[in-house]
């Protein structure tokens, strides 16, 4: 990444994690491909190119102008088409693709696949194809319990197929159970996470600590603070985006793992020191967005505490300071620290920097209806000897994505 090229992601048009990734999506026939036309727009949005290819049974359930209109791509589904690459389509799109996703897959087309046949378009492409492939079954949940179609799925595992579900829950017959098809939204992002990332931070690993921690008073009660953990979500979406291999350490939040994202759980702050202590060796850049407890009850009660007085009084201790502690390893990675304030706010942000020895740290204004809890933000970034770069105002993934492109752009010029 040059000098500078951090802002033509900040200023220019964003077109999506999967940009210009080429997805064949398989469509066979059962009563879920009423959902696969949804899925094509997810994909669509996200920046992919999506190649939708139908086999005869797909046909009888959705018509191949849906998929046209939703994909801007002509339907293929003859194996014999004489219009298509002088009859080759099969190889054509093998070579295309750089995902192969079938969705719905049923019952007959997982045994098709597990035995290697090819009487179809879709069967030949996903033996000739190079490309992952991943399937999302669809079916009865007795046809998915089924001894032969629990042997077709082990096969197509052992050999490398992504199964993406199935999901639990009322199926087309009136029954209920495992076997419904993943929701579109669900089979977009595992396809996100499934396709090569390519970026300036390919091949580097980033850390980073996201949300709030709980300190225990009794075991019902416990102290914490209002931090919802988007903008550290957010944080770790935008930078596997940028190609980087991501690990999330995050304290309790009602918050779905982006796509491609390890994630690690905890609830303290010593829990997520010691997660940090594990992974931060072999991390090169280090961002800390989690609202960590800066104080915990001394003794918390055993027992649930009792209302027999009119007051309690809670004896506090110090916790962990993580992100000074990553700052003064050895062989420490880049860091970048997050600073949350209600007054003076570059003024306490410049001085935690200088303290803590950060390479960087990112502060916005908290209270009033300001940061926690709500979708946008607003932040600076900071950096020693006057550095300073506002990121303006907006929703907490565009800031994120802002955010990850200048740290790229610094980090990966420190390092050269």
């Amino acid at each position: 990444m040059t000098r500078g090229s951090w802002k033509t992601l900040i200023l220019g048009p964003y077109s999506g994690p999967m940009n210009g990734k080429r997805i064949v999506l398989g469509v066979t026939g059962g009563i879920a491909a009423y959902k696969s036309p949804d899925l094509v727009r997810r994909l669509v949005e996200r920046g992919a190119q999506v190649q939708v290819v139908m086999t005869s049974g797909a046909r009888e359930f959705v018509t191949p102008l849906t998929f046209q209109a939703v994909s801007g791509r002509e339907v293929r589904s003859e194996l014999w088409d004489s219009a298509a690459e002088a009859a080759m389509s099969h190889i054509e799109l093998a070579r295309w693709a750089d995902l192969v996703l079938v969705a719905p897959a049923t019952a007959d087309f997982l045994a098709q696949l597990s035995h290697g046949l090819a009487g179809s378009l879709l069967g030949t492409l996903c033996l000739a194809t190079a490309a992952p492939v991943a399937v999302a079954p669809a079916m009865n949940q007795q046809m998915w319990a089924n001894p032969a179609t629990a042997a077709n799925v082990a096969l197509l595992r052992a050999r490398g197929v992504q199964v993406l579900g199935p999901g639990v829950g009322s199926q087309a017959c009136g029954e209920t159970g495992e076997g419904r098809m993943l929701e579109p939204v669900a089979l977009a992002d595992a396809a996100m996470a499934l396709l090569p990332v390519q970026g300036p931070l390919a091949g580097h690993r980033v850390l980073i600590t996201a949300g709030p921690t709980r300190e225990r008073i009794d075991p019902v009660r416990f102290i914490s603070n209002r931090s919802s953990g988007k903008m550290g979500y957010a944080v770790a979406q935008a930078a596997r985006e940028l190609g980087a291999e991501v690990t999330l350490v995050s304290g309790p939040v009602n918050l779905c793992t982006p796509p491609g994202v390890r994630r690690i759980d905890v609830e303290t702050a010593q829990q997520m020191n010691d997660a940090v202590e594990a992974e931060v060796a072999a991390a090169q850049v280090f961002i800390a967005t989690a609202a960590v407890a800066d104080y915990r009850p001394s003794n918390p009660a055993s027992l649930k505490i009792k209302k027999v007085t009119d007051s309690l009084d809670l004896r506090m201790e110090r916790t962990v300071d993580i992100l000074h502690a990553v700052a003064q390893r050895a062989n420490r990675p880049y860091v970048v620290g997050f600073a949350a304030e209600t007054n003076d706010v570059e003024l306490h942000a410049r001085a935690k920097l200088e303290r803590k020895n950060l390479d960087l740290i990112a502060v916005n204004e908290v209270g009033d209806c300001k940061g926690f809890d709500r979708d946008d933000n607003q932040v600076v970034v900071l950096w020693h000897n006057g550095g300073r770069q506002e990121l303006g105002e907006g929703s907490k993934t565009v800031l994120a994505r802002r955010l990850m492109a200048l740290i790229a752009e610094r980090y990966l010029a420190a390092r050269s």
